[in-house]
């Protein structure tokens, strides 16, 4: 077995193991809507209006944690595009070195220590990578949580040569470092949550059925700022938001001088 391989099956065998391993002692589970907004297309110029559903949990688990999304893309075209969908999923196991080893691994800002474990799946372009790497908890005043993720960048399976339609055949190995966060906050007797994450994946030459394509460098920016509605109604706090999202993308999917710059109404329900 090649390196590449050893490192898919290493990453897959425990972000799929991760959540059987112990009871989660907290989580949270959530939907949200996105909607509004105008994205640009990486297959023709244009642009189209989104709607954004995710299905989303996170939660912790006596030696780590894990997280996982779900998104489904309705795209309305215009400018001669044609309408769109698509669904598109996430998961990332994390190992706490501190927990594994009983030792106190703070330095600095940094809390904790842990392995983390990724795969993304686009079942549009049939494909999916695998992300192994460390994980750089911190302990920043206010956050409720910020860390940073270190990976490689893996696709580890593709189309066919041979199949219809567009798919990514291989793809060069490349890393990505991903800043997450939440940072809740008072507004007069106001509960908001300015939240979400940035990443930046590195260029990488890219095999699809139509032919060979260098894809550039890109930047990922995704915060929310979200206001607790539920407790201005009478419900339980911490259930039902509303806000927005903003989405800039820097080079969309690698697509040299395709950018999102937009924002969306968001909606979330917590339970």
């Amino acid at each position: 077995m090649n390196i590449k391989a050893s490192l898919t099956a290493l990453a897959l065998t425990a972000a799929l193991s991760a959540p059987m391993a112990s009871a989660e002692i907290w989580g949270n589970t959530e939907v949200q809507l996105q909607a509004g907004g105008e994205f640009e297309s990486t297959g023709a110029p244009g642009q189209s209006t989104g709607t954004v559903t995710t299905f989303q949990h996170a939660g912790g688990w006596e030696y780590g944690d894990n997280f996982f999304f779900i998104d489904h893309s309705q795209y309305s075209g215009k400018n001669g595009l044609n309408d769109s969908a698509e669904f598109y999923g996430e998961w990332y196991s994390n190992f706490s070195l501190g927990a594994l080893t009983g030792k106190d691994l703070s330095f600095g800002p940094v809390k904790d220590i842990g392995l983390v474990a990724g795969f993304n799946y686009a079942p549009e372009v049939d494909s999916s990578w695998v992300l192994p790497g460390v994980r750089l908890a911190l302990d920043l005043p206010g956050f409720a949580f910020a860390q940073f993720d270190i990976t490689a960048f893996i696709h580890a399976s593709g189309a066919d040569e041979q199949s219809g339609g567009f798919g990514v055949v291989d793809e060069d190995t490349s890393f990505m470092v991903d800043f997450s966060w939440a940072l809740p906050f008072k507004l007069g007797s106001t509960n908001w949550s300015f939240e979400g994450h940035a990443e930046y994946i590195d260029g990488r030459t890219q095999v699809n059925t139509f032919g060979t394509t260098e894809l550039e460098s890109w930047i990922l920016i995704q915060p929310q700022v979200r206001l607790d509605v539920g407790e201005l109604i009478g419900a339980p706090s911490n259930r039902l938001f509303a806000g927005i999202e903003y989405q800039y993308w820097k080079n969309k999917l690698g697509a040299k001088g395709i950018d999102d710059n937009t924002v969306q109404f968001l909606a979330v329900w917590r339970f």
